[in-house]
């Protein structure tokens, strides 16, 4: 199979360990759906710049996890390639609580709850804006990260490979569709990982990622499941809790 040429650069953001496997995962969607690359590589769809897999700038050898999402989201701004970064938000806090960035995007505020809950900082019936704002101000000088940047280096640092259930938005494509199609993409993705010596363990977010359960690939990796984070109680996940709490994602690291 001839990898479209649009399609080329994208490769380049991976890490190079990544490289022959997300080939293999190419070829696999091209052997099961002839047309699917030829018509995405002339089409318009998130992410830009390129960044179709920029997931995988996480060496193979670091993945201790793989965050599974559903699909980038639906602003060329905010989807970079990575689940769940939202790339239109920068600073996390303000003075009354989290930023207003941070608020619009759901799925990360109910992120950050759940992290502060986790770290006793935060009650889980109690996660308003009076609960939030002492929190923010102590956050905006004792050595807590700052940034949206600095969450994603943490995780990259405890080892999470981002990834979404589809790789692709598009506007005028359901993305049931889509993600239909990189079905045989990340199961040789997943392949790769199960025959790692220590295979990384399986975080599936929402009802399309939980899908992924259904593959032989994954029976080999340990598995943690949850509600998608735009779910408020998403918040209370006693599993979500005793995963991220102990690594203090929230922490300069």
């Amino acid at each position: 199979m001839t990898i479209p040429a649009q399609i080329l650069p994208a490769l380049d953001l991976a890490a190079p360990s990544w490289r022959p496997i997300l080939e293999q995962g190419l070829e696999a969607m091209a052997a099961a759906n002839p047309g699917y690359l030829p018509a995405l590589a002339v089409d318009n769809y998130l992410p830009t710049e390129n960044r179709l897999f920029a997931a995988f700038a996480q060496p193979l050898g670091k993945v201790r996890y793989v965050l599974v999402g559903e699909g980038p989201y639906p602003r060329a701004e905010s989807a970079t390639g990575v689940c769940f970064m939202d790339g239109a938000v920068g600073e996390l806090w303000c003075d009354t609580g989290l930023s207003k960035p941070v608020n619009r995007a759901t799925s990360l505020r109910n992120f950050m709850k759940m992290l502060l809950v986790a770290s006793s900082q935060l009650q889980a019936h109690d996660t308003g804006g009076a609960a939030m704002a002492p929190i923010a101000r102590a956050a905006r000088g004792d050595g807590s990260i700052q940034t949206l940047a600095q969450l994603q280096d943490n995780l990259t640092r405890h080892g999470f490979l981002l990834l979404n259930a589809s790789l692709v938005f598009r506007s005028h494509v359901p993305p049931a569709v889509d993600a239909r199609a990189w079905l045989p993409f990340l199961q040789t993705v997943l392949a790769a990982l199960a025959a790692r010596q220590s295979p990384p363990t399986l975080v599936l977010w929402g009802k399309i990622a939980e899908q992924l359960k259904k593959l032989p690939e994954t029976a080999a990796l340990p598995q943690i499941a949850a509600e998608h984070p735009y779910n408020l109680s998403f918040i209370q996940h006693q599993g979500m809790q005793e995963l991220f709490g102990p690594m203090q994602l929230l922490r300069a690291q």
